[in-house]
């Protein structure tokens, strides 16, 4: 059991899995201290509340919360949109290395063939 256990560990998949949790974590602490420190706070110079979580009403006696339904929502909209800018980046940069290394050697022995077939 323990030979298996480290043939698992071994994987590169589990590695990379490992790296990308923690990166992740780090990211989202980056991108939280982003929104709660820059952004809610320049939105508060306009609006005057630096969190919408106090923003509620009263409908039959239920209090409904719609402020932290608001600061969840830009949370997210901000995360989701720092992710999206992560991988655009990532794939021009992999799509300029693919082009700065040349056809591929599929491309190469189709175009031989083509030149041996006509």
């Amino acid at each position: 059991m323990l030979k298996e256990f480290k043939e698992f560990i071994d994987r590169g998949s589990v590695v990379d899995l490992a790296v990308a949790v923690v990166i992740g974590a780090a990211f989202g602490a980056v991108v939280a201290s982003f929104t709660d420190d820059v952004l809610m706070q320049t939105i508060s110079a306009f609006v005057g509340e630096p969190d919408f979580s106090s923003l509620s009403f009263t409908l039959n006696g239920s209090e409904i919360r719609y402020g932290a339904f608001l600061t969840a929502l830009v949370n997210f909209l901000i995360l989701a949109f720092a992710v999206f800018l992560v991988v655009k980046a990532y794939n021009t940069l992999r799509t300029t290395e693919e082009e700065e290394e040349g056809p591929s050697e599929i491309d190469l022995l189709t175009e031989i063939r083509d030149s041996l077939g006509s």
